[in-house]
């Protein structure tokens, strides 16, 4: 929570020094509107991520039953400990440098330069140095979801629909489906008689189609969204 207070006061003398702009021009307000695109980003994040988790599921046969160790009471902790990452994240790379990044060097230039250094940050927090093939992939797919939650901040004006989108995906993959650092949570998989392990080309295949088409169906999202922005005004 540190960490997050030290972010927002950077990112308000950053705003501040460098464009003479408070922190509303990272688009807190109106707060109603800003909520909706919060859970709007977050509905849609989460309902992608499970559409991936079941088409998984169905060329491994792969299964899922609730944690037998779950701790109910343990759910808000996992929704906070996701919400914490995202924020730090959204902040470097969807923050005050973005928005000072598209006022000086122009939205395209802006987003592409937030998506690559999103991408690179990622070699760092999965620690892939050394391992070419991984780097390449991983920095392909984080670089691709950066850009588009980069698109949403420059679309919505506001940090509220990444995070949302941010937060969808972590929080659903992390603890819903227990793929994160934190180990079992909600759901865990349960390895069948007739699971099969997808391996080489058709396992590439399958993980570069799954993120491939979230980017995408996300990218829609988006666009629509904007464009139903535009209409009501």
């Amino acid at each position: 929570m540190v960490g997050i207070i030290v972010q927002l006061v950077l990112s308000w003398l950053i705003l501040g020094i460098l464009q003479k702009q408070s922190l509303s021009a990272l688009g807190f307000y109106p707060p109603k509107k800003r909520i909706l695109q919060l859970f709007l980003g977050l509905l849609f994040a989460s309902m992608s991520c499970i559409l991936v988790e079941i088409l998984n599921s169905e060329l491994t046969h792969l299964s899922w039953k609730l944690n037998d160790n779950l701790n109910y009471m343990d759910i808000p902790n996992y929704l906070w400990w996701n919400l914490k990452s995202v924020l730090f994240e959204e902040f470097i790379f969807r923050g005050a440098l973005l928005y000072i990044a598209i006022q000086r060097l122009g939205a395209k230039k802006g987003i592409v330069l937030s998506a690559i250094c999103f991408g690179i940050y990622h070699w760092f927090s999965y620690g892939l140095f050394g391992n070419i093939a991984s780097m390449v992939i991983v920095f392909l797919i984080t670089g691709f979801m950066g850009l588009i939650w980069a698109l949403g901040f420059l679309k919505s004006k506001s940090m509220a629909l990444p995070i949302g989108l941010h937060l969808g995906w972590n929080f659903t993959t992390n603890a819903i489906f227990s793929k994160g650092p934190m180990g079992d949570q909600i759901l865990i998989p349960v390895k069948g008689l007739y699971y099969t392990q997808l391996t080489g080309v058709p396992s590439l295949v399958n993980f570069l189609t799954q993120n491939i088409g979230v980017t995408m169906l996300t990218y829609l999202f988006i666009k629509f969204y904007a464009q139903k922005e535009c209409d009501n005004y």
